[in-house]
């Protein structure tokens, strides 16, 4: 599980991310990493933090938190490549719901990868 310092729950991040993050894509989810520069923000993290996006098109509730559950453990295991207090959203595609647990890992590293160059 995903500790709870690690967890992203303000919306304005979530919408920070999203607008001026680094953007990359793939059949099952988008990822959008956002890294704070020299910004001096009175509640800048020195963790990263994740967040995640699935929508009601990606199925009912139970696919839903299945892919949660998937992604939250996918993206711990990213943690310690991720920049200091950087911010990510990860966003199920509908594609997600079909996906199996290694193809949402290789897709969520594949998307890393892009958005860390």
């Amino acid at each position: 599980m995903l500790s709870r310092r690690h967890r992203l729950v303000d919306p304005s991040g979530f919408k920070e991310a999203v607008r001026r993050g680094k953007r990359a894509g793939s059949k099952s989810l988008v990822v959008h990493l956002l890294v704070p520069g020299t910004e001096t923000g009175a509640d800048q993290v020195n963790e990263p933090q994740v967040g995640f996006v699935v929508n009601k098109a990606v199925g009912p509730a139970v696919v839903r938190n299945r892919v949660k559950r998937r992604l939250r453990h996918q993206a711990r295991e990213s943690l310690s490549g991720l920049p200091g207090s950087a911010v990510l959203v990860v966003r199920a595609l509908p594609a997600s719901a079909e996906a199996g647990y290694a193809e949402l890992g290789a897709d969520l590293r594949h998307c890393l990868e892009r958005v860390l160059r």
